[in-house]
């Protein structure tokens, strides 16, 4: 029984040296395999189930995909002397996993080094342009209805002219880093400037001048909308005398063509009785000048009282 018991603790001891010399290698993984630290063969790179010394050998894993390098935002002076902050991004992926093993030994190591490559890369780039460069890529005109408002007031201030733009300045970092990185097998895939923006001083005058720009837009609107209100006021009161006027002058017209009628009538009327015609008239006079108050001082002869002294209308 001891010897059954013996046996068997043999096999699974015999099991486990066994199962320390085989791996596997995923399609996203890579293997450099070391003995007591130094590197054995070439590195594994194709998937499947590998074999090693168990115990003796080690396999030591990297990822054959993209890999994220984040860097921290830094405050970076231009050519022109503005303080912004630059927050950038890269991607990379380990292309010779011997030499990387070898240099900064694994992903964390790679990163520290890429903090210093790139961060110095980046660095140079921003300074040696003004900030125009590292914000736009081309000269493309503006088309925001602020650039429009603002074309015509007298403190516009110009964008700038690109000469390198944002995406060669990118290049040129691209350009510093690679060779660099490549010392440690890493392949740069791509750097881009995730975030460009001024430091917290330069913002406070930034947005005091954006705010006094929009204001001045603002008032130049309003400035504009009370102009158009005046002329639109000025054309109605025009139009409304235009039409009070053609209205009085049609009115005196109709009042001219009945007056004109109506004496017409009357003329005709009165020219059948002339003597009806002054009797009438007469009386009308009586009854507008004689009243209680009136005194009047006349000859007997006169003409003002002969229908009340029986005048018959005969000489």
């Amino acid at each position: 029984m001891k010897s059954k018991g013996f046996l068997f603790v043999i096999a699974v001891v015999v099991l486990l040296v066994l199962s320390g010399g085989v791996y596997t290698v995923d399609e996203t993984e890579q293997v450099v395999v070391t003995q007591f630290g130094k590197v054995i063969g070439r590195p594994v790179t194709d998937p499947g189930l590998q074999f090693k010394l168990p115990v003796v050998q080690q396999a030591n894993y990297f990822p054959k995909n993209l890999i994220e390098w984040d860097g921290e935002p830094g405050q970076i002076p231009t050519l022109d002397k503005t303080f912004i902050w630059v927050d950038t991004f890269a991607r990379w992926k380990i292309v010779d996993p011997l030499k990387f093993f070898q240099t900064v030994n694994n992903v964390t190591g790679a990163l520290s080094r890429l903090d210093d490559i790139i961060d110095a890369a980046v660095r140079n780039a921003i300074t040696s342009y003004p900030l125009i460069e590292s914000v736009r890529r081309t000269n493309r005109p503006l088309d925001t209805f602020e650039q429009r408002a603002v074309e015509d007031l007298p403190d516009q201030r110009a964008v700038g002219v690109v000469q390198m733009g944002r995406k060669k300045i990118t290049e040129g970092i691209m350009d510093q880093v690679r060779p660099k990185a490549a010392e440690f097998g890493i392949e740069l895939v791509d750097i881009k400037l995730k975030r460009i923006n001024y430091v917290e001083e330069v913002q406070t005058s930034v947005f005091a001048r954006m705010i006094a720009e929009r204001k001045q837009i603002a008032e130049k609107f309003r400035s504009e909308g009370k102009g158009e209100a005046r002329k639109i006021e000025g054309d109605k009161e025009k139009e409304m005398k235009r039409i009070t006027s053609e209205a009085y002058k049609t009115a005196q017209e109709i009042m001219g063509k009945a007056d004109g009628e109506a004496t017409k009538i009357y003329g005709e009327a009165y020219a059948l009785g002339p003597d009806f015609y002054s009797f009438v008239k007469t009386l009308e006079i009586y009854k507008e000048g004689l009243d209680k108050d009136s005194s009047l001082v006349l000859s007997t002869d006169s003409e003002f009282f002969r229908y009340l002294k029986g005048y018959s209308g005969k000489d």
